[in-house]
């Protein structure tokens, strides 16, 4: 009903912005990361929304990227977590943090999320393995984090190489969050194949 909200931060509220449109405030809840991005009182915003919808309430929910909004669909989706509980997984981890995590089936790092049990934790992996491929997980990652001036240094075969480390390293038993980070810690890897891309990231791990 309500795809995206571009307009004026009125107030910011411990868990939410107030949004000025046209004279209208919208009251959108959002991740506490979203809180600590900068935003200031004043500032025009976009927010990509869910609209819940309830007999007594409609509650929306607001995200500064569509792939946050993805994510926390998916999250809904699951069997035990509510629009709040989605809500706090994605204040207490990333989006890209959570792919890894499901990927690696990581529960105890799902875990860290406020009223996530263990047990809610391998119900999200369970049910959101299979929504999620780690060279697509790997890319988002990449993407989100890559510096601009970054980007001619690094070629499609350098990339191709950092995957495949990353792969190896899940492969050996680390969390898809350890391995990516073990991956952007070793420097000079755009010129380096697998091998040495891997050998390197497991100095980085001892």
């Amino acid at each position: 009903m309500i795809g995206f909200i571009r307009g004026v931060v009125d107030e910011i509220e411990p868990d939410a912005l107030l949004i000025d449109r046209g004279g209208i405030g919208f009251r959108v809840y959002v991740p506490v990361g979203a809180l600590e991005s900068g935003v200031r009182v004043g500032d025009e915003v976009k927010l990509y929304t869910h609209l819940n919808v309830k007999e007594d309430s409609l509650t929306l929910f607001g995200f500064f990227s569509r792939d946050d909004l993805e994510v926390f669909r998916l999250l809904v989706g699951v069997s035990g977590i509510g629009p709040k509980g989605a809500m706090g997984i994605l204040s207490a981890l990333t989006a890209d943090d959570l792919r890894f995590a499901v990927l690696s089936d990581d529960a105890a790092f799902i875990a860290k999320a406020p009223g996530i049990g263990r047990k809610t934790a391998q119900k999200v992996i369970l049910e959101l393995k299979d929504k999620f491929q780690l060279e697509d997980a790997y890319e988002k990652k990449l993407a989100h984090t890559r510096q601009p001036e970054n980007d001619d240094a690094s070629g499609g075969d350098g990339k191709a190489a950092e995957k495949e480390a990353v792969e190896a390293l899940c492969a050996l038993g680390y969390s898809g969050t350890e391995a990516l980070q073990a991956v952007r810690r070793v420097d000079g890897r755009g010129r380096m194949g697998t091998e040495e891309i891997l050998k390197a990231a497991l100095q980085e791990m001892i």
